[in-house]
């Protein structure tokens, strides 16, 4: 497959959001939220003074954790509604295993770390957005694996397939035919040639 440039299986990296915007844990949650609208996110990831990924921030959860209970938030900060621990995975694993991971946590959105640091972020958004192109691989890999098949039947069946149909009289039957085609020199109709194929 990969000589014609198609992948079979997409990948983490092909789809995640690079780079990502962060905050400290110690950041008020009015920040948060001005980073949400200024960059036009639905989540930021908070990270520690090392700089390690410890948990993520939603709009749900700015909206339960803080403007439900009536917070200011310029008071509360990212490590107080934060989720945590962040849920990851690796940039080189399939968006499928992506997918089924974010499934099963009932989450809708994934760090991706690559070697401990944080590369990039995944959400079900993401991967929605590929999938008519991944439905699209799918048709052409089996549209190819239909091609090789035909190019397996006989060079008989193929150099008469690539002849030009014409149109007259059958030398067999003697009806007019659109698709005439050329068997053992004589020009035969689309029936008298079914025909010949039974009596063989």
């Amino acid at each position: 497959m990969a000589e014609i440039g198609l992948r079979p299986k997409m990948l983490v990296r092909d789809v995640m959001s690079s780079p990502v915007i962060t905050v400290e844990e110690e950041a008020a949650v009015v920040h948060v939220a001005e980073l949400m609208e200024k960059h036009e996110l639905g989540c930021i990831i908070v990270v520690n003074k090392e700089g390690k990924p410890i948990g993520i921030i939603t709009e749900r959860d700015l909206v339960t954790r803080v403007l439900a209970k009536n917070l200011k938030p310029d008071s509360v900060k990212a490590r107080d509604v934060m989720t945590s621990p962040l849920i990851t995975v690796e940039p080189g694993e399939t968006i499928n295993e992506a997918a089924r991971k974010m499934s099963r946590l009932n989450i809708r959105r994934l760090g991706v770390v690559y070697k401990g640091e944080l590369v990039g972020l995944i959400s079900s958004k993401d991967i929605l957005a590929v999938m008519p192109e991944l439905i699209e691989t799918i048709y052409e890999k089996a549209l190819i694996e239909g091609e090789n098949m035909a190019q397996a039947t006989s060079e008989e069946e193929t150099s008469e397939e690539e002849e030009a149909a014409l149109s007259g009289y059958c030398d067999r039957c003697g009806g007019w035919s659109d698709n005439l085609k050329e068997v053992d020199g004589a020009f035969l109709c689309e029936d008298c040639r079914a025909e010949l194929v039974e009596e063989e």
